[in-house]
């Protein structure tokens, strides 16, 4: 690699995100929900974003007994009205996770008979439990309910654990822990193409031919089914609890919830689909893009995965590494970058989708949809995809998905604007459960804004300068000094669309050379006051990067 031995490279910084001092709703804090917010409150003076894309400033919220009473600026309160002054806070509908496995338990396994037949299994030890109730491996206390709903959920649909078919998925609200919350039972079953290990049926091909099997076989009992109950002279029909279990998706009363992991799955489910004609929606949905006009083609609900791949191939340097080695390291990036283009990819070709939380970390949430939105998603069609878009979905938009009267008071209040890198939810409310939580831990350590001295090497030598970060109204500002090309000595320029999430900062600067700018794109990790990561340059390639941050004096 040729590169002007002028040209010694350079680059990075940090940012951490200042948090602003909040004045509470309430005068102490309460992650736990146990105060209920009963009675007439009024939520003033906040920015309340009623649905995706309808917004205003300066509005009210009234709450009355659990309900959404009023939205808007200049309402007439009631004389008991107790107020909560929401100043510079931004309001949200509450977050519908449209499959979640939170506090859901996995049933025990079935033992194997002594005379058990691995080529005719029972439906059980096959993994086919379609009668199974998920509420029955439900522990509303669990910690994974607490995490989300501290991230914005406050309903889910919950999803059995299990094989081929793991039995029937429930909806409901994340509010006080000693209730039961249900909002709705029976309301889909759940299917994947997932095999029985040293057992029928142990392929997807035999996943797929027994599914047909079930499904046809359903139908022939509830045809016997009706023809008895109505006419004399048939034979009593013997009762099958798999059977039985179809009998809603074959009136359409509920949707088969169809697992799938990449696009081959999701035409096999078409396929089955189209075949059968149950409703359908797909749960998981990866790589549209290489089915998306089958996808448009069909009447099929679309659920997206918030759980994103690791991109592997930055974390995994490829210094001395085998040709083989670097070129796995490229399909895993490019898979990678793939996976972030997918929801802006339905959103373009107008498929509306709702996201779920099923393998994700609640931790990883928020980042991983600002990554979709730098990737082609739009703000509204994301937090459609939160809300309004699987509250339809799941049929419950008539009680949910948008801050309107006679809607659950369901909602999310926010320091800032709910995808903006500095946003942290400050209070959650759920079934009229108020969630208050304490930022002012979370504030503490930060003191990213300063001056850092960093070094990177290339192949013409080491390099180095200083980084220096300011924050303003607008955000992040910077200037970074280098070696200038022209042997001058040092020389310094802005820095460009600083962006810091989840410990991750980047940013780029430009640099003259010989008449022309050279673009120069910085990205890395933030571990207390070290920097580590990489410089990259079109043509010339990608450089290790180090920086540390000078004391405040």
């Amino acid at each position: 690699m040729n590169i002007n031995p002028n040209i010694k490279l350079f680059g990075s910084l940090l940012i951490l995100v200042l948090c602003t001092s909040l004045s509470p709703l309430i005068a102490q804090s309460d992650p736990t929900g146990e105060k209920r917010v009963t009675g007439t409150y009024a939520i003033t003076n906040a920015t309340i974003t009623t649905a995706p894309g309808k917004s205003m400033a300066g509005a009210t919220i009234l709450i009355k007994d659990g309900l959404i009473h009023a939205v808007g600026t200049n309402l007439s309160l009631p004389a008991e009205t107790q107020l909560i002054k929401a100043d510079s806070l931004f309001i949200y509908p509450g977050f519908i996770d449209g499959a979640s496995n939170s506090g859901i338990t996995k049933p025990n396994d079935p033992q194997k008979g002594e005379n058990f037949n691995p080529s005719d299994p029972s439906d059980e030890l096959a993994g086919i439990t379609p009668w199974r109730q998920v509420m029955d491996h439900f522990d509303p206390k669990s910690n994974q309910i607490a995490d989300w709903r501290k991230t914005g959920f406050t309903i889910a649909q919950l999803i059995p654990d299990g094989g081929m078919l793991t039995g029937k998925s429930a909806i409901v609200v994340f509010g006080n822990s000693k209730s039961s919350n249900v909002l709705a039972q029976n309301t889909g079953l759940y299917a994947k193409f997932r095999g029985s290990r040293g057992t029928y049926p142990a392929t997807t091909l035999g996943v797929m031919a027994k599914f047909r099997d079930l499904y046809k076989n359903a139908e022939l009992s509830a045809q016997h089914a009706r023809l008895f109950a109505s006419a004399a002279g048939l034979a009593r029909p013997e009762m099958n609890k798999t059977y039985e279990a179809f009998y809603p998706v074959l009136d359409k009363n509920i949707p088969i919830l169809f697992e799938v992991a990449d696009d081959l799955e999701i035409r096999r489910a078409l396929s089955l689909q189209k075949e059968l004609g149950f409703r359908m929606v797909l749960v998981g949905v990866t790589d549209v893009d290489r089915v998306i006009d089958e996808i448009k083609g069909s009447d099929t609900k679309i659920l997206l995965s918030l759980n994103l791949p690791d991109d592997k191939a930055f974390k995994d340097k490829k210094d001395n590494k085998s040709e083989d080695i670097k070129s796995r390291l490229d399909r895993v990036k490019a898979a990678h970058q793939n996976a972030l283009k997918q929801a802006g990819i339905l959103e373009k070709a107008g498929v509306k989708f709702g996201f779920i939380t099923l393998g994700a970390k609640s931790g990883d949430m928020m980042k991983n949809i600002r990554l979709m939105v730098a990737n082609g998603l739009s703000e509204d069609a994301a937090l459609a995809a939160l809300t309004i878009n699987n509250a339809e979905i799941l049929n419950i938009q008539k009680f949910t998905g948008t801050l309107e009267k006679g809607k659950l008071a369901n909602l999310i209040i926010s320091t800032k604007p709910i995808f903006a890198e500095e946003a942290e939810v400050k209070y959650v409310m759920a079934d009229g459960y108020l969630f208050d939580y304490d930022l002012k831990a979370k504030n503490k350590g930060n003191g990213i804004e300063g001056v850092w001295e960093y070094t990177s090497e290339t192949p013409a030598g080491s390099s180095g300068g200083t980084i220096e970060i300011k924050k303003g109204d607008a955000g992040y500002t910077g200037t970074i000094t280098y070696d200038d090309p022209a042997g001058t000595g040092k020389a310094s320029t802005g820095m460009n669309s600083i962006t810091y999430s989840d410990n991750t900062l980047s940013f780029n600067f430009e640099v003259p050379v010989e008449g022309n700018l050279l673009k120069v794109n910085v990205t890395g990790e933030i571990k207390g006051g070290s920097f580590e990561g990489n410089l990259s340059i079109a043509e010339y390639g990608s450089f290790p990067m180090k920086a540390n941050k000078k004391p405040n004096l």
